[in-house]
C-alpha cells in the first residue's frame, strides 16, 4: 500500500513526539529558569571552575588531558566510552542535500525539519565536513550530547559541509539560516562555529537577513574580527559566547579575550570560557552545550 505525503508527515511528527518524550522522561526535570532539561550532566557538566570575573561572564575551567581525553575515551581522540553516548537519537538523523537559492548544500540534519522548537547550526573548521559535527564518538561524545539536547527537546540540529570559508561559504550558511527560519517561523536559531569556521560566523554577523533571524552565536577556538563592532549583529546586541583553550597554537586565546573584554566594557551580552591548558580542539570536546544553549534560549 502506498503512503500519501500527508500520512507520512503525520507519522513522522508522531515519531518525533515520542522520541522527544522519551528523552525528556529519561533526563528528569530541569532547574528553574532552564529551557533544556539535564542530559548526562554528571558526565559533561561537572567542570571545576578555577576563576571567574566580570560578574561571572568570564570563567577559567580546569582541563587535564590525561583525565579529559585518556580517561574518557576508549580509544583516545577517536572513540569515547559507551556511557557518554545515547545512540537512539540516530533515528532522527538524516543526510540530505538542500537546494538554497540554487546553491546545493550537504547537511546532516538531526530532528524534525519543520516546526522545530529551535535550531542549532554547527560550522566545522578546515578539512572538516558535515560528518564532523554529527560524529557520536569523537570529541568525547560531545556532539552526541548536543544532538540529544537539541532533537530530543523538539529542536533541529544542522551540521553542514562548508566548502570554503569566504563569501561563498557565508552565502551558503546565510541560505541555510533562511531555510531553517522558513521551516520554523519565529523560532530561535543559534549559530556555532569552530576554528577557521569562525570566519563564517563573522561573515554572517554582517548579513542583515541572517542577523534578523539569529538568537546568538558561539565561537570556539576561532579567529578574531577586529571590525565586529561595525556589524549588524553587534548593533542588534545579540548574545555572543566565546570558548578557547589557553594553549591554542593556531589562534591565540588572548586576541579573543581582548575582544571579549572590550565588549564587556560596552555592556554587550557576552560570555568567555577559557579552558586552562586547553589546546585548539579542547572547546569542541569540553564545551557544556546544555549550559550554553540555555543561556541563549533563556535570553
Amino acid at each position: 500500500m502506498r503512503m500519501s505525503t500527508s500520512h507520512y508527515t503525520i507519522i513522522t511528527a508522531i515519531a518525533a513526539f515520542f522520541l522527544s518524550a522519551a528523552v525528556l522522561s529519561a533526563v528528569g526535570p530541569a532547574r528553574a529558569g532552564d529551557v533544556l532539561p539535564p542530559f548526562k550532566d554528571d558526565l559533561f557538566s561537572k567542570q571545576a571552575i578555577l576563576q571567574t570575573g566580570d560578574d561571572g561572564a568570564f570563567e577559567v575551567i580546569d582541563y587535564d588531558e590525561m583525565r579529559d581525553i585518556n580517561d574518557r575515551d576508549q580509544i583516545p581522540q577517536k572513540r569515547v566510552q559507551q556511557k557518554y553516548v545515547a545512540l537512539g537519537i540516530r533515528k532522527a538523523q538524516v543526510d540530505e542535500t538542500l537546494s538554497l537559492d540554487g546553491v546545493r548544500l550537504d547537511v546532516t540534519r538531526v530532528g524534525q525539519a519543520q516546526n522545530a522548537a529551535f535550531t542549532v547550526i554547527f560550522i566545522h573548521g578546515r578539512d572538516g565536513d558535515r560528518r564532523l559535527g554529527a560524529n557520536d564518538y569523537s570529541f568525547g561524545g560531545n556532539f552526541n550530547r548536543l544532538k540529544n539536547l537539541v532533537a530530543g527537546n523538539g529542536g533541529v540540529y544542522y551540521s553542514p559541509t562548508v566548502r570554503s570559508f569566504d563569501s561563498n561559504g557565508v552565502a551558503a550558511i546565510a541560505g541555510l539560516i533562511r531555510y531553517a527560519s522558513a521551516q520554523s517561523p519565529g523560532r530561535p536559531i543559534i549559530l556555532s562555529c569552530a576554528s577557521m569556521g569562525s570566519q563564517v560566523c563573522w561573515g554572517i554577523a554582517r548579513d542583515e537577513g541572517s542577523v534578523q533571524r539569529l538568537k546568538g552565536m558561539l565561537v570556539m577556538s576561532g579567529v578574531t574580527d577586529p571590525d565586529f563592532t561595525r556589524s549588524g549583529f553587534y548593533k542588534a546586541k545579540l548574545p555572543l559566547w566565546f570558548a578557547h583553550g589557553s594553549r591554542d597554537p593556531v589562534y591565540a586565546a588572548s586576541t579573543q579575550q581582548a575582544l571579549f573584554e572590550s565588549l564587556r566594557k560596552a555592556k554587550y551580552p557576552t560570555h568567555f570560557t577559557l579552558f586552562q591548558t586547553g589546546n585548539h580542539g579542547t572547546p569542541i570536546r569540553m564545551i557544556d552545550w546544555r549550559r550554553v544553549l540555555n543561556w541563549f534560549l533563556a535570553g
